[in-house]
């Protein structure tokens, strides 16, 4: 069995500044430290009392042992708290930030913060998605609009293709017939990002299900209408998914001539 000096790799020397310090260049420090620890809703610390605080951990550099510790930081009130985790023991600060908190997982120091009890969702970082879930002027929706503006086309938001039908479209193009829906991932069953969910799987089974059955029957009434329905998933390159609008629009305008 390896002494705990043999442990480290720094029996000789200091520690490298890029084992705990962070460089320049990095990641804001509230992504890094939501990166390492695998989600924000991982960072919550128990206050006791019904309310939770977001933590992050700091390393510290010991110059005498050479060693590198890491605390687990937290405000209370308004004061910061810390408490001793692990020493770590990598030469990169990303795998001594994963380190740390994986540690500190499994002293249960922090976790996931309980859901509601009448909460659908089967995990908080889900109940985070669907909170955060716009019906309109999402991030990937807002990025499509602006490269599609950029190359000059204009457009009507939020509107129905056809106003007898109560079908709402992202972003319409009414004099080409071109209707665009960018779906998100998880409420319309992406076949690469979906993930079935484990608590109260039946039900949202059968909610993503009807989504994509209501899907596919407004573009079926639309392209029965004349419509050129075009989807574009969110995590779609905004790029890419401009090229097939405009070419949809630049098809529409070269029959139109004819």
């Amino acid at each position: 069995m390896l002494s705990r000096a043999a442990e480290h790799r720094w029996n000789e020397r200091l520690p490298s500044a890029r084992a705990y310090k962070r460089m320049e260049g990095a990641v804001a420090p509230a992504v890094e430290q939501d990166r390492a620890a695998g989600g924000r809703n991982h960072r919550n610390v128990d206050l006791g009392d019904g309310r939770f605080a977001r933590g992050s951990i700091y390393l510290r550099v010991y110059r005498r042992t050479r060693r590198i510790r890491a605390y687990l930081r937290w405000s209370r009130d308004g004061k910061s708290e810390e408490r001793y985790i692990c020493e770590v023991t990598h030469d990169s600060r990303k795998d001594n930030l994963i380190q740390a908190w994986r540690e500190a997982h499994s002293q249960k120091l922090v976790g996931d913060r309980p859901l509601p009890p009448a909460s659908t969702a089967s995990s908080a970082a889900v109940r985070a998605v669907m909170r955060a879930n716009r019906r309109r002027d999402t991030g990937p929706e807002m990025a499509l609009r602006r490269e599609l503006y950029r190359r000059g086309l204009r457009y009507r938001v939020d509107a129905r293709p056809i106003a007898t039908l109560r079908r709402t479209a992202d972003i319409v193009f009414a004099a080409d017939r071109v209707a665009v829906f960018v779906d998100g991932c998880f409420w319309h069953g992406c076949p690469l990002h979906h993930r079935p969910a484990i608590k109260n799987s039946k039900f949202w089974s059968t909610k993503i299900e009807a989504n994509q059955d209501r899907d596919r029957d407004t573009s079926t009434r639309l392209e029965e209408a004349d419509w050129r329905v075009i989807r574009v998933w969110e995590h779609e390159n905004s790029d890419e998914a401009a090229d097939r609008i405009q070419t949809a629009l630049l098809s529409h305008r070269r029959t139109s001539r004819r």
